[in-house]
């Protein structure tokens, strides 16, 4: 009972810390949304956006946290 109890605080402090990152997604300094990697295409009456190198960033930081997850809950 007690590695459930862990696993729910740390899953909450990860949804709290998501909500924070998602209140100041704008003033983050980083520019999630507008990295080197991302493809952006402008013609005149078209736009292309495709956030490849953000995927890709978000992948690798889900995977880690869930395998925190995983670990803490064995």
């Amino acid at each position: 009972m007690e590695s459930i109890g862990k696993t729910l605080i740390f899953i909450g402090l990860v949804i709290a810390f998501m909500g924070l990152v998602i209140l100041f997604f704008e003033k983050l300094p980083f520019g999630l949304g507008r990295l080197p990697g991302d493809i952006y295409i402008k013609k005149d009456n078209f736009v292309f956006y495709f956030p490849l190198a953000t995927s890709i960033l978000l992948s690798v930081l889900l995977s880690a946290i869930f395998i925190l997850i995983s670990k803490l809950s064995k």
